[in-house]
């Protein structure tokens, strides 16, 4: 009977039905909370890969099938993107993120799955691939609109309740993959930093990147609208993220790493704190032009919008002055809710921060795509030229910490509308038939409740 059993088992081994032992050792997947999956990975990075592809292979193949619906409408077909992962970006990932990268591909097909290397490099590599390695490859064509995502601030000294750092993010995105944004991801590391983060199966990094590390730094960021230019010769941005959460140990760490080999894709405002001195920066990481503020008693608040001037001109074509537009309209919201709180933001008044509904250009209260808690599909103006009228994006999940927090590795987080409002793909659908493409892989955006989360 014993003979039978092990001879079973190595059958199952090797038709990928059965994980290697000591692959999963140190791993774990819990069940959901409130819509997140929170999963546990640790080892080396071959380890971390497999574990991560072999726990999440049902959700890493349905978010491939999003990510690329998302991406190849109305743009290039899949092998385009595949093309680039190859022979642009795979020779400027080091060998650790190419250990884990393979390490998922070999965990999903454990299971049973087809994914390949260049599908999940693709899909890590989506939100720089497309539009900002596109554009620059078909330099002539049609630029295609760069996303504008999220809404985050950071703030401490006399800004908090405590003195202290507190820092929050909400994610905004296409409904179409905004629903599988929904991993809490505990990685343990055979080197660097032990970090909790927010993500997406099949992705390395955050994405929308929000995590806190063991050396006690807080990262997340929002995009820079209207923003052109990408290096070819550079390193990934995903490889970069990734690498800045797992071993940055202070601001001037980060924004270092972040720097090195930047290739300008998915150019982002990175707002920093670090927990144990409660210093906050703010990284404005253009290709040209980079720029690091820091303080110990203020804040900074991102909403899409360039904040230097220089960079402003030479590398987008974003309007400061029109204040009817999204970026512009939220950056005046920031300013009125750092001020009418001053001296009292911490986690709680954080949450209300990232739900807020109040359109500084109407003057009115109202969720569209003006206001921190975005709702784009509720905008008959849409969000342009990222999105069309109506259009299915907004406010995907929300996450927030501070100091206190930040020490154990703790932080809230909360899919859907963090203001409660939820979307119905079915009803959306039925009122604006122009977005049926997305009928196969549209799902409702539910709101949870603030939850909290801890590595374990």
């Amino acid at each position: 009977m014993k003979s039978f059993v092990f001879s079973l088992a190595i059958v199952l081994a090797a038709l990928g039905m059965l994980a290697p032992a000591g692959n999963l050792k140190h791993a774990s997947r819990e069940a959901s909370r409130n819509g997140w999956i929170p999963v546990h990975l640790a080892g080396s990075p071959a380890e971390i890969g497999y574990q991560h592809g072999y726990l999440l292979a049902a959700e890493i193949q349905d978010n491939y099938q999003a990510i690329r619906l998302s991406m190849t409408h109305d743009s290039k077909d899949w092998n385009y993107f595949r093309a680039a992962s190859e022979s642009v970006l795979w020779p400027h990932i080091e060998a650790e993120y190419r250990a884990e990268l393979q390490g998922i591909v070999d965990g999903v097909k454990a299971k049973g799955l087809t994914l390949d290397i260049w599908d999940i490099v693709t899909m890590n590599a989506y939100m720089e691939l497309s539009p900002y390695y596109l554009n620059w490859h078909e330099k002539g064509a049609a630029p295609l609109p760069v996303p504008e995502r999220c809404s985050a601030f950071v703030a401490t000294g006399s800004y908090t309740k405590d003195g202290k750092i507190v820092i929050g993010h909400n994610n905004w995105t296409d409904y179409l993959t905004a629903s599988r944004w929904n991993v809490i991801f505990d990685i343990t590391p055979s080197k660097g930093q032990r970090f909790i983060m927010d993500g997406m199966p099949g992705l390395i990094h955050s994405g929308d990147d929000f995590g806190i590390n063991a050396a006690g730094i807080v990262i997340t960021e929002t995009t820079i609208s209207e923003f052109h230019g990408f290096d070819p010769n550079g390193i990934p941005e995903f490889v970069r993220a990734r690498k800045a959460m797992q071993y940055a140990t202070s601001i001037d760490e980060f924004a270092a790493i972040m720097r090195e080999g930047n290739n300008g894709g998915y150019a982002n405002n990175w707002l920093v704190a670090d927990s144990r001195t409660n210093e906050i920066a703010s990284l404005e990481l253009g290709l040209k032009n980079v720029n690091l503020w820091r303080s110990k008693d203020g804040y900074f608040a991102g909403a899409n919008y360039p904040v230097d001037p220089k960079l402003t001109a030479e590398e987008t074509t974003f309007d400061p002055k029109n204040m009817s537009i999204s970026s512009n309209a939220r950056r005046a919201r920031w300013g009125e809710l750092m001020e009418q709180y001053k001296g009292s933001i911490d986690p709680v008044t954080g949450q209300l921060f990232l739900a807020d509904h109040y359109d500084t250009f109407a003057k009115a209260k109202a969720p569209s795509e003006r206001t921190l808690c975005g709702h784009i599909d509720k905008s008959p103006r849409g969000m342009k030229p990222w999105q069309p009228e109506f259009g299915t994006a907004g406010v995907a999940q929300a996450k927030i910490t501070d100091a206190a927090l930040a020490g154990r590795m703790s932080m809230f987080a909360a899919l859907g509308h963090p203001c409660g409002i939820e979307f119905s793909a079915a009803d959306h659908l039925a009122a604006h038939p122009e977005f049926d493409w997305q009928k196969p892989l549209l799902r409702d955006i539910e709101s949870q409740p603030w939850t909290l989360f801890s590595a374990k």
